[in-house]
């Protein structure tokens, strides 16, 4: 078996073995193959694609290629969480002291942001000393006394899939479900939980543009964890426009304690509510989404969620109560009557970006205050001048490139439109078989 031979078969579009997948993956690891001969086969896999066996063996190499979390000194069961990313996604620091007040488990690994996304990690550390590197015995101990914790990813978790993605980042190769799916799952199945429950977007400013792709690949995702032994499923949502009003580091952070309170916005409240049904309903706890909401609705307006989330903070040595006020800089104000039909996810990114939310290199240094409120949402009627965002930096001078930007954020018009649904539908496993099952209900009403 020799690389040429392998390269040679995806170009031609046939079916790679178990053992062909395997001699790439862990000869790619241990430095034997070479980084040119890992792209071509990039290319070819995103040109030719792969088959749902191939990728399933794709994920389970690179899994293999690094350590797993340990936990079953835990009793109970764990769940772990992911986005596919997206603009304003707080739905971690909201899900996870929900489901942990429910009685789930959730073992968290998360990631910094690098270029519009933003990271959980980077939201975290906007909290004075938190800590987000924990002993192990340390992050198992606070897993059973308080019901959640949140680290940052570990390096040792599938590093075949960290050095693959350093190339297809620069090789054209991102966004192909059978990549993508591989390389989300090859994380989850390392970080060690019973089930997953994946957060899959699509839009403007998503990898998946519509949909039907979102939907595609969720079920690969599916395949992949079902056939790993772990509860899987999926939630696809919208990310055409910013997930609530908050785009930035402690921004998001306040915001997601509002709706831990049940002050926040109302898509961010639905989304995290949707998601937390769906939790549940795998746990075993519930069979019914209607009856898990009911519960979860209590969770919050008894405060005990809340509680949970203070107590987390302070278990990683976070001090909210030293959060330093963000900074205004700058207003954008609208420039005609109207009603707001869309609010582009990519230019209020951009524009928290140009703030300092966010990195452009990975050697950027986060200003932690820096952002954009958004004072309105979609569907909201304004008047020429009404304030539609609030921008916060540690450097004034920034705002004039942020404000340029914001200019192609707002859409406004004389009649509302209809908008795409939050909560597009699910994918989970029933019977042996992959089900998409679309939403009943939207932010359309």
């Amino acid at each position: 078996m020799n690389m040429y031979e392998i390269l040679y078969k995806k170009r031609e579009g046939k079916t790679l073995s178990e053992e062909e997948i395997a001699f790439f993956v862990q000869g790619f690891s241990k430095g034997e193959i070479p980084d040119y001969q890992a792209s071509a086969f990039l290319m070819a896999a995103f040109l030719k694609g792969l088959t749902s066996e191939e990728t399933i063996e794709l994920t389970r190499q690179m899994l293999l290629s690094g350590e797993r979390l340990d936990l079953s000194e835990v009793k109970g069961f764990t769940l772990d969480k992911h986005s596919t990313g997206g603009v304003g996604d707080k739905t971690s620091l909201v899900l996870a002291p929900l489901l942990a007040a429910a009685g789930v488990i959730v073992p968290k690994l998360s990631g910094r942001g690098l270029g519009h996304t933003g990271g959980t990690i980077d939201k975290l550390e906007s909290i004075p000393g938190f800590a987000t590197e924990l002993p192990l015995e340390r992050f198992l101990s606070q897993l059973k006394d308080i019901g959640f914790g949140i680290l940052g990813a570990s390096a040792n978790l599938a590093p075949a899939d960290k050095a693959l993605y350093a190339l297809r980042d620069v090789t054209a190769t991102v966004d192909h479900p059978s990549l993508i799916a591989s390389s989300i799952m090859s994380k989850k199945l390392a970080a060690g939980a019973d089930g997953i429950l994946l957060d899959v977007k699509y839009g403007e400013g998503a990898f998946m543009k519509t949909p039907e792709e979102a939907v595609e690949l969720s079920k690969i995702l599916v395949e992949i964890g079902e056939g790993s032994g772990k509860r899987t499923r999926t939630l696809i949502s919208s990310m055409e426009a910013p997930l609530g009003k908050a785009v930035g580091n402690s921004l998001e952070v306040r915001e997601a304690m509002d709706a831990l309170r049940g002050k926040g916005p109302k898509d961010l409240q639905e989304l995290c509510m949707k998601l937390a049904e769906q939790g549940l309903v795998m746990s075993g706890q519930f069979d019914e989404e209607e009856a898990a909401a009911e519960h979860l609705s209590e969770l919050i307006h008894s405060g005990a969620a809340f509680e949970k989330f203070l107590s987390f903070v302070e278990a990683q040595g976070g001090m909210l109560d030293a959060m330093e006020q963000e900074q205004e800089v700058a207003v954008f104000c609208a420039p005609k009557n109207g009603i707001v039909n869309r609010i582009h996810a990519l230019p209020v990114a951009r524009a928290a970006l140009a703030l300092g939310a966010g990195r452009r290199t990975k050697e950027d240094i986060i200003d932690p205050g820096a952002g954009v409120l958004l004072r309105v949402q979609e569907g909201e009627r304004v008047q020429a001048g009404d304030v539609l965002a609030t921008l916060y930096s540690a450097r004034r001078e920034k705002s004039e490139e942020a404000l340029a930007i914001l200019e192609t954020s707002f859409q406004l018009e004389d009649k509302e439109r209809k908008r795409s649904p939050l909560i597009y539908g699910s994918v989970y496993n029933k019977d042996n078989h992959i089900i998409f099952s679309p939403s009943k209900g939207d932010r359309n009403g």
